[in-house]
């Protein structure tokens, strides 16, 4: 039980980081304290409260906040070691660990090297993989993974269509970091349409950046009313599958509501509240998604299970959840050989 809520609160700090990450981009403040890992020399831990002042609050908060993140995930990693049977599961625990180290150092590489756009964008795709592997370890120690083992869909068009549109909507992040580091969250001001035609009458680097996350962003709802539509019409049935769905559109709305306010708001520097919030909505859209995507992969996972269980590794009727391992029952030592019944049978 401890373990269930410990990596769901890991799963949303990750998340509050995100939006962290992305009011330091918005405000521009990722060069606002200019050396690393100290804070204008101080220790990062004992800098002066009073002195977080302009674009400081904004950067060194972040650094607070990924500090804590990386530490909570550390704890994780040793509470999977511990106490998860599943080594997969562990191994998650491990990858989100060196994800999350190599997500600081090249935070650290960003400030020091003046913001370089390859290792910022980097720097936030990299984001986006820590929140899907702590959202991942916590669907897989949730008691509904373990309970909807046995009753997992068999649907392989439903597979394919998850996971297209969880790759789409990651590269589609990646287009919008590209975006927002390059300075071109702004190259187009008016919504929907751009400089007033479908299509841009003219161009430079900054406006296709900024048109091609529009086109990616109609590519991923036609993949995710496709999804859920499929999900609506085949697995009605199914609480977690429409579950993942129905949120999936609401966040899938959320997030074109926030993509437009963050150009319509335009007045000489994007709403850093408005764009923040869309940078989240966007990794929650992406998270959502794959937990979508694991759920109709959930046969596979049970045929891994099955075949752990027959080597001894996991019980079949025990699934390993919560705070300690599965322990194999033994089998009772003065169980009597089946012997020939009345009619001369074996039982």
């Amino acid at each position: 039980m401890a373990l269930r809520l410990y990596t769901r609160f890991v799963a949303l700090s990750t998340a509050v980081l995100i939006f962290a990450g992305g009011l330091v981009t918005s405000t521009g403040s990722g060069l606002s304290v200019p050396d690393w890992p100290n804070t204008y020399g101080w220790n990062m831990f004992t800098f002066p409260l009073e002195k977080m002042v302009g674009g400081i609050r904004f950067e060194h908060s972040h650094r607070l906040i990924a500090s804590t993140v990386g530490f909570l995930i550390l704890v994780l990693a040793i509470w999977l070691w511990r106490a998860e049977p599943r080594q997969w599961v562990r191994r998650l625990g491990y990858l989100a660990l060196a994800a999350v180290i190599t997500q600081g150092i090249l935070g650290g590489i960003t400030v020091l090297w003046y913001l370089p756009d390859p290792i910022s964008i980097a720097h936030a795709s990299l984001a986006q993989i820590v929140f899907c592997l702590t959202t991942a370890i916590a669907l897989f120690t949730s008691r509904g993974w373990a309970r909807t083992g046995a009753l997992a869909p068999d649907d392989s068009m439903l597979r394919k269509l998850t996971v297209a549109t969880t790759a789409w909507i990651y590269v589609q992040i990646l287009i919008g970091a590209t975006m927002r580091h390059t300075g071109a969250g702004s190259a187009i001001p008016d919504f929907p349409l751009a400089f007033g035609h479908v299509i841009p009458p003219h161009w430079d680097a900054k406006i296709a950046i900024h048109f091609a996350h529009r086109v990616g962003a109609l590519i991923a709802t036609a993949l995710i009313l496709a999804t859920t539509g499929h999900v609506f019409y085949h697995h009605r049935r199914r609480g977690e599958l429409l579950r993942s769905s129905m949120l999936l559109l609401v966040l899938l709305s959320a997030q074109i509501t926030l993509g437009a306010l963050t150009v319509l708001t335009w007045d000489g520097r994007i709403h850093y509240i408005i764009n923040s919030l869309h940078v989240v909505t966007g990794a929650s859209v992406l998270v959502t998604s794959l937990v979508l995507a694991l759920r109709a992969h959930r046969s596979s996972f049970a045929a891994v299970r099955q075949s752990d269980a027959a080597v001894g590794r996991v019980p079949p009727e025990s699934p390993a959840i919560g705070g300690g391992p599965a322990r194999l029952v033994p089998p009772t030592p003065h169980a009597p050989p089946a012997g020939p019944n009345r009619t001369g049978a074996r039982a």
